[in-house]
């Protein structure tokens, strides 16, 4: 309830997505989920550590995987979501920074929020996707939906995308994972919190997800498809984290 809630860990991950080109080699992703910014040690004094934390490894994008705000998590203390984003929009990587929302973002007001991210210059990507021109590199870049809240349209988001292309795909809840296409290099969530304790011998004791600890954290590979689940930063519910520090996910993406 204090060491590990308290704590920040900046963890970079080297992936070999498949169908990842050459000219993407060192991709560098930086991945902010479940910030649930009012949570114990949690306020926006924490997002700007954050924030500069991020910016120090020097991603080349930065993905927002949802879940901004808190809804009654004990000790928590409710931050507008107007000045999370005013902190998020100090995020500063080379070639953008895009968000999705999270179930706890919907049952706030996901107008509202995606209002302000968007007002602050934070590109939002419910169910669609854009081309990131990253240098030599060249790739789409889909955002889904919430898996629970929204209507998580995977046709919306791939529409027009070149079969050639490189994709990555972001989302809120991993649950979605089974219904992403084979041509999709890499999905990335957040969500679980990696269950938020982790038990020895026991493992995971809670994670919010149909499918058990399947995709409760970490790289995940699945008939060739991979997913990338980040423990993500605040607490939900419980103000407790056990074995699962709070983390910036930095992904090194390899050929």
């Amino acid at each position: 309830m204090w060491w590990e809630p308290a704590s920040l860990f900046n963890e970079t991950h080297t992936l070999k997505p498949p169908r990842w080109p050459a000219s993407c080699h060192g991709l560098r992703v930086g991945v902010l989920a479940d910030l649930h910014t009012g949570s114990p040690f949690n306020d926006l004094e924490k997002l700007q550590s954050i924030v500069e934390t991020t910016n120090a490894s020097q991603p080349d994008l930065i993905l927002l995987a949802g879940d901004y705000v808190i809804h009654g998590v004990v000790g928590g203390k409710f931050v507008g979501v107007e000045a999370i984003a005013a902190e998020l929009a100090r995020l500063d990587p080379r070639y953008g920074t895009y968000a999705v929302l999270g179930n706890h973002d919907w049952w706030y007001d996901a107008d509202r929020v995606a209002q302000a991210l968007q007002d602050e210059g934070i590109e939002l990507l419910e169910d669609r996707n854009k081309i990131v021109e990253a240098g030599d590199c060249r790739f789409a870049l889909a955002g889904i939906s919430d898996y629970w809240e929204g209507a998580h349209d995977l046709t919306a988001a791939l529409a027009g995308i070149d079969a050639q292309l490189p994709t990555i795909a972001f989302t809120h809840n991993p649950d979605v994972f089974p219904l992403v296409p084979d041509a999709v290099s890499l999905t990335i969530a957040g969500h679980t919190h990696g269950g938020q304790v982790n038990l020895p011998f026991f493992g995971r004791v809670v994670v919010p997800s149909a499918f058990g600890d399947r995709y409760a954290a970490g790289l995940v590979v699945e008939n060739g498809r991979h997913l990338f689940v980040s423990t993500g930063l605040g607490t939900s519910i419980l103000p407790v984290r056990f074995r699962v520090p709070p983390e910036i996910s930095v992904l090194v993406l390899e050929e």
